[in-house]
């Protein structure tokens, strides 16, 4: 039975794939009672695995911290009939895109922010399975940073804001100008997250231009700000505050909150200067100014 519903993950941005491990005799483990009822979970369902290859893959409740929320299942046997070939994962990539976003769409309230937080994805049938007949994707949501690395969600993401923003605290790693995933503050990093402001009283209608945006969000950020940092003077840490903006189909979507960020420029202004430690501590060095240079201003969006 576990053998049978050996599956795989399929994870569009690093395309890597993982097996769950078959059953070798001696009864059924707890554990791989867990992996079977995981791979057919029903919709709204949450799974939290350890990467890279979940092995111990599970259900968990929703309010948990978790890597994968059920969305759909879809049959894909039409296009896929007997005797087709296992997709390459290129293919699998196409495949799931395209039909588990309807589904992860309708889940969502009807509204997905394709620059939201949330990315579409599938279980899909192993090598074995699909020999076997197995045409069934298990399609869900995930966030992923910006290595392609999952990052874990807590509450469920049919009752969630899609706006992609970070909890205050969080600082971003700075990678040849590129900002990257979540690192420890006491590291040098790009950005740190000082807050979130939402703009929907702002603007209560049509979609602002991001110059509006912008003008409005850092009025609202300077007030997050300092009450994050205790009132600390940026400047004299030679600090900018900068905010994010939203795209328009992401304003279509429902998205409304943007984050505000610490950051700090290189002299001249050229891209972004490394910075160690939390603004809010008592000491804060100053930006590092050997890092590579841009030939760009860096983006409020990071």
């Amino acid at each position: 039975m576990v053998g049978a519903l050996a599956g795989s993950l399929l994870l569009l941005v690093l395309s890597m794939l993982f097996s769950w491990p078959v059953a070798t005799g001696g009864g059924v483990t707890a554990a791989e009672q867990e992996r079977e009822a995981a791979f057919e979970a029903p919709t709204g369902s949450c799974l939290d695995w350890t990467p890279p290859d979940g092995q111990d893959i599970k259900i968990v409740d929703c309010a948990r911290p978790h890597l994968f929320e059920v969305t759909s299942t879809v049959d894909i046997t039409a296009d896929h009939p007997e005797n087709a070939p296992v997709p390459d994962t290129a293919t699998w990539q196409e495949i799931a895109e395209t039909k588990c976003t309807p589904g992860a769409t309708t889940y969502l309230g009807g509204k997905l922010d394709p620059f939201g937080k949330y990315t579409v994805n599938a279980l899909k049938p192993s090598d074995t399975q699909w020999a076997d007949g197995d045409r069934k994707l298990r399609c869900g949501v995930q966030t992923v940073a910006p290595s392609g690395a999952l990052t874990p969600n807590e509450g469920t993401a049919a009752r969630s804001d899609q706006s992609d923003v970070h909890t205050p605290g969080t600082c971003l790693a700075l990678v040849d100008q590129k900002i990257g995933d979540p690192i420890d503050c006491a590291e040098e990093h790009a950005f740190e997250i000082v807050g979130n402001v939402d703009l929907a009283a702002a603007f209560p209608a049509d979609y602002p231009t991001e110059d509006q945006q912008t003008e409005k969000a850092v009025e609202l950020c300077n007030q997050v700000s300092a009450a994050y940092t205790g009132g600390a003077d940026l400047a004299a840490k030679k600090l900018t505050l900068y905010s994010d903006t939203l795209k328009p189909e992401s304003w279509a979507a429902g998205s409304r909150k943007v984050d505000c960020k610490v950051g700090a420029k290189l002299p001249g202004g050229g891209g972004l200067a490394p910075i160690t430690n939390s603004v809010r501590g008592a000491d804060v060095p100053a930006p590092t100014t050997t890092a590579p240079t841009s030939t760009t201003e860096p983006p409020p969006g990071g």
